[in-house]
């Protein structure tokens, strides 16, 4: 019996993702949850398994291509006849077939769009209401566009149904979203163009006037990161804080405590330390653990505190998320920190371990570097950055005395919070890592 093997449930708000590996060839046969597929998505690499044993006999997608949920991925022949679910990530059952009326409503459900009727010229609808009827795209069917696109839609303020798609099919592009605007905005009044906040897009020289060019395709993850700055840094209003902290204690005490720790494998870092600190903080600082909603004009403090750590990976920048920090000792900090950087390096983390973040911390103090001016994460109100420490003189009571100087960098969202706040907030970590043994 022939069964198709689907794309299931694997986030939260997860639509989508591109193929970056295939592991099957027709004619394996393949066990129950044995991998298909690798499937890069906006939180992370996902491997894909089957749901059924059997033999391969049909392989229906290419690495590079993009699926949605519910896409067919390849088809295998078992030997029984079974109902066909797949376990979710959370653990349920889920329902790996999509019903009739979600085939219709998921254009993703095979590699070539859903058509699209071409836009029939205006004088076609003058006189002749039935022809008018057959040429116009129901609008019970959604328009042909990546989830990528469709972001950008909501993000500029456009209905999607309303843009006109000039690829294949009518598939609606970045491109045709911007035109749309361009429209807009040349047909609009000075009032309403001030609601956009995308600039026009500049055509770029050619550069192989100059010389030899090479033209990379961004990746998923160099994608999505460059839309999540760019909409971050249009939202909020950065302001960003320096202090330096003076870690001569930290780095005594860390050394004490991974010498006792060391028969059990167990290694504290100041990543840790960092992490823990900061949590306590924000009980402290509330206020930079919440979200600014402008259109409802309310702001939600938040009653956990889930801390996002910035991992560099071959793949670029992961966020992995540490849930309930405030509630850990700064040794289970340490082991969730091994474990998420070594999984988010290895693409092994999973989508949901990379939401619900509350606040940020990126520390390139491994890579170097004086300070830097982070980004915030929206809609999160704050990051704080760290480079790298270094010893230098202070003078003390009379006295020149080598200190170990840890320099920070908090950007904050100058909507929730002021400078004097972020002066409080930034100043309470410096005094709290000068003595980390009463946060154990």
């Amino acid at each position: 019996m022939l069964q198709d093997i689907v794309i299931p449930n694997i986030g939260e708000k997860v639509e989508s993702g591109t193929v970056v590996a295939i592991l099957i060839s027709i004619g394996d046969r393949v066990g129950l949850d044995d991998g298909i597929i690798e499937l890069e998505t906006e939180k992370a690499v996902v491997e894909i398994p089957s749901p059924f044993d059997g033999k391969i006999v049909e392989i229906l997608v290419q690495e590079g291509d993009e699926l949605k949920i519910g896409a067919v991925v390849a088809r295998l022949e078992t030997d029984d006849a079974v109902d066909k679910v797949v376990p979710g990530v959370h653990g349920e059952v889920e329902h790996a077939l999509p019903t009739p009326e979600e085939k219709v409503l998921d254009e993703g459900a095979s590699r070539e769009p859903v058509p699209k009727s071409p836009m029939p010229p205006a004088d076609s609808f003058a006189g002749d209401e039935d022809a008018a009827d057959e040429q116009t795209v129901p609008t019970a069917l959604p328009a042909p566009a990546a989830p990528s696109v469709r972001r950008l839609a909501r993000e500029l303020g456009i209905d999607i149904q309303h843009v006109h798609g000039s690829g294949p099919g009518g598939r609606i592009s970045d491109g045709d979203v911007k035109n749309h605007v361009k429209f807009q905005m040349t047909t609009s009044t000075p009032e309403s163009k001030a609601s956009f906040g995308q600039e026009p897009q500049m055509d770029l020289s050619d550069f192989t006037r100059w010389g030899p060019v090479e033209i990379l395709e961004l990746t998923t993850v160099r994608r999505i990161t460059a839309e999540r700055m760019s909409q971050s840094w249009r939202t909020i209003p950065h302001v960003t804080q320096f202090d330096r902290a003076d870690v001569t204690h930290v780095q005594e005490w860390l050394k004490i405590t991974n010498k006792n720790s060391e028969k059990n494998g167990a290694k504290v870092t100041l990543t840790a330390v960092l992490l823990k600190v900061v949590a306590q903080g924000l009980i402290k600082f509330p206020s930079f653990n919440a979200s600014l909603d402008m259109h409802h004009l309310q702001i939600y403090r938040k009653g956990y505190i889930n801390l996002g750590l910035a991992v560099d990976t071959e793949r670029g920048l992961l966020v992995p998320v540490l849930r309930d920090v405030d509630k850990k000792s700064i040794l289970d900090i340490a082991g969730d920190i091994r474990d998420l950087v070594e999984r988010a390096r290895t693409k092994r983390i999973k989508p949901d371990e990379m939401e619900g973040g509350t606040f940020t911390v990126s520390n390139q103090g491994a890579i170097g570097g004086a300070n830097f001016t982070p980004i915030v994460d929206w809609p999160q109100a704050a990051i704080l950055g760290v480079s790298r420490a270094a010893v230098e003189p202070r003078y003390i009571n009379g006295d020149w005395q080598p200190k170990t100087v840890l320099p920070l960098s908090m950007s904050y969202d100058h909507r929730l919070n002021d400078g004097a706040d972020a002066a409080r907030f930034l100043q309470w970590i410096c005094h709290a890592l000068e003595y980390p043994m009463a946060l154990q």
